[in-house]
């Protein structure tokens, strides 16, 4: 692409100025050629402006960059600017000729439900006979090709890639996760939604935002930069539902169970078996479980609505869905159930669990294995410990994903959550394999094991490497 249409709408001072084609983008200093457009970003763990020279050295055209460097060479265009990730969002757009404007892009933003809720999304349009694509922390897809995830929401240039191929596929529609970390990052700058959920705001990246406050206003800074012609649809009985609202110039929507909303729900039944839900005057009975899915269901609803789709459609596929992989989803066997689900917050290890407590009955016990996180927001870590033995009879704190800390340590960091007499119906085993083992030969007929925390995910990182381990597989191989 030409360089002037590749930075247009970017305020920007130019250097050595030629309007050369550039042939690829990027922002990482491994992945460039002759021809390359590099753009300087100054990282978590590193400051891509010292790769300037290097990448000079093999073929880089144009350099953009927030600091000039001292030693300018007249055969290369610099593009100075204020924000390198700000313009490689817009670079990115312009460079796949904007393929979010083609298409109508829906985003999702909170701390939980954001896969739930997408992924749903995705497989009712496609029942509704529309092409779709979905951005998921589970996987991308363009209609029914799969296509490997590997963030929440992935950079910017990955993103536009992935819905230039959704264009050229003829999707209608592509239903989006939008973490914290991305709007932060501005991996999403220079994308065009034509709507954005919100779905709850709970404890979590809490070290990467330092502050709840600060958490609170990355999520809202996806809703403050929707545009007038894009729909704002928000959850009202989340104490910061509004808020994202404040300032949003999007059309504005809520949803609810509590409190008057344009599209209100109300839980009839919650059984083991689903729910069966009255939302806005019409009932209809679903195979989700739980509180937690009524408001995962209202958000698809209202925006299945705010897309166009007929009311009575709508309620026929939210009748069929049936719960994302490593959300509350269930293995049988020897009399025992087990839940595998991916709660790693303690507002979702709560909320499955609460659920839990409301389908089972008096002689059924409740057994969980559960960790947390290493390198990861500690404070959650005597939080989860505390909720999780609380609401069981019985908690056996494991590894999670230990990465580079040691297990033991963050054991010891739960521990501190829990009291003496908590402490006595606890267990400790670091490894999550014999812990899970554990769960099963303690479960007595009829009873219940959550294993949480790690969800769809298919490794285990230990000390920077990826181990294959599976919390279904591995119940499938002991139940059954």
């Amino acid at each position: 692409m030409e360089l002037t249409k590749l930075i247009k709408g970017i305020d920007c001072k130019v250097v050595n100025y030629k309007d050369i084609d550039v042939s690829h983008i990027t922002f990482d200093s491994r992945n460039v050629g002759r021809g390359s457009l590099f753009v300087a970003q100054t990282g978590v763990h590193t400051d891509g402006h010292i790769y300037i020279d290097s990448v000079i050295e093999k073929g880089v055209a144009v350099i953009v960059c927030e600091v000039l460097p001292e030693n300018l060479y007249s055969e290369v265009v610099y593009i100075q600017v204020l924000s390198s990730s700000n313009a490689l969002g817009l670079i990115a757009s312009n460079f796949y000729n904007n393929p979010s404007k083609r298409l109508k892009l829906i985003g999702i933003t909170g701390t939980n439900g954001k896969t739930t809720t997408v992924t749903l999304l995705y497989k009712m349009f496609r029942q509704l006979g529309y092409n779709v694509g979905l951005i998921s922390t589970i996987v991308n897809k363009i209609n029914d090709i799969e296509i490997q995830s590997t963030h929440t929401t992935p950079d910017a240039i990955k993103l536009n890639e992935l819905l230039s191929q959704m264009v050229e596929n003829d999707c209608d529609y592509c239903f989006m996760e939008v973490s914290s970390h991305s709007i932060v990052q501005n991996r999403i700058k220079g994308l065009n939604f034509y709507g954005g959920i919100f779905s709850n705001i709970t404890h979590d990246h809490l070290d990467f935002h330092k502050t709840f406050a600060e958490y609170i206003l990355a999520k809202k800074a996806f809703f403050d930069s929707l545009p007038s012609s894009a729909f704002a649809l928000t959850n009202i009985d989340d104490r910061n539902g509004m808020v994202m609202l404040q300032n949003c110039k999007a059309k504005k929507y809520t949803y609810s169970i509590k409190e008057l909303a344009d599209f209100k729900g109300k839980i009839l039944e919650n059984t083991i078996h689903g729910l069966f839900l009255n939302i806005n005057n019409r009932e209809v009975w679903t195979r989700l479980v739980g509180g937690f899915n009524a408001y995962n269901l209202l958000a698809i609803y209202g925006a299945a609505k705010l897309c166009g789709a007929d009311e009575m459609e709508i309620l026929k596929q939210l009748s069929v869905l049936q719960a994302v992989e490593g959300r509350f989803e269930y293995v049988t066997g020897q009399e025992k159930t087990a839940i595998v689900d991916y709660a790693h917050t303690p507002d979702a290890l709560k909320n499955v669990l609460l659920t839990i407590n409301e389908i089972r009955n008096k002689s059924q016990k409740l057994i969980t294995v559960v960790g947390c996180g290493g390198d990861r927001d500690p404070l959650k870590r005597p939080i989860m410990a505390s909720i999780a033995s609380e609401l069981s009879d019985t908690v056996i704190l494991t590894s999670d994903n230990p990465r580079t800390e040691e297990p033991e340590n963050i054991l010891d960091e739960m521990e501190k959550g829990l009291t003496v007499e908590q402490k006595e119906s606890t267990i400790r085993i670091t490894s999550r394999q014999q812990a899970i083992k554990a769960a099963c030969r303690l479960a007595q007929k009829g009873d219940i094991i959550l294993v949480a925390g790690k969800g769809h995910e298919k490794y285990q990182e230990i000390n920077g490497v990826r181990h294959h381990f599976d919390d279904k597989e591995e119940l499938i191989n002991i139940l059954r």
